[in-house]
């Protein structure tokens, strides 16, 4: 699998040696990173070639990276069902420099290209409704980048009382908590069977008679 794989991201670099950085095979998967000015480009010899044949995309969403200079890698999952193969697209782009929609290639990227938008503020140029698909009208921020603060925000309901929508500041179910990811039941006082990580609890002192 993974030699036919590296074939095919290496036919891929070839035919859009301009265009294509890159692909790597890891863990039975195919990743192609390539520039974002020519994604349409890619995504179309991705669909229309015979040695592709990825007519399906599965989704587009976005990584946020605040480090880095790019901080974005938007992601692009294709299928192709006639080879039984899937191949990941990766492109780079900042928080100012639209990435060209590709919904003329795949109108399924329509409401893909509108959440990257609204949850990481990825821009796309030439989508014909590029507003906020998820979040509420008036909105600020987008949500799943990683410095967007967790507190200090409204969330919208329909309270069925009241007949009325409203506007509530955003209450955070628990306190904020620490995980080891170790234990299933982080936390328990009480030793628990098959629980690796716990500790005995100490045995109490004898009084002396």
């Amino acid at each position: 699998m993974d030699e036919a794989l590296d074939r095919l991201g290496q036919s891929i670099k070839t035919a859009l040696s301009a265009s294509v950085i890159g692909y790597d095979v890891a863990y039975g998967e195919l990743s192609v990173t390539a520039k974002a000015a020519d994604i349409v480009k890619v995504a179309t010899y991705l669909r229309d070639d015979p040695a592709c044949q990825f007519i399906c995309i599965i989704d587009v969403t976005a990584v946020d990276r605040p480090a880095r200079e790019q901080r974005f890698d938007v992601v692009y999952h294709f299928l192709s069902p006639r080879l039984n193969q899937r191949i990941r697209v990766k492109v780079a782009t900042d928080e100012t420099t639209p990435v060209p929609s590709i919904i003329e290639v795949f109108r399924g990227a329509d409401w893909f290209e509108r959440e990257a938008y609204d949850l990481y503020g990825v821009l796309f140029t030439g989508h014909p409704d590029m507003r906020r698909i998820l979040t509420d009208y008036g909105f600020e921020g987008h949500p799943l980048r990683k410095d967007f603060p967790l507190t200090g925000f409204v969330e919208v309901r329909y309270d069925d009382e009241e007949k009325r929508v409203r506007y509530d500041k955003v209450a955070l179910a628990q306190e904020f908590r620490t995980f080891d990811f170790l234990s299933p039941w982080e936390g328990a006082d009480y030793v628990l069977p098959g629980d690796e990580k716990a500790a005995k609890p100490p045995e109490p002192e004898k009084k002396a008679s």
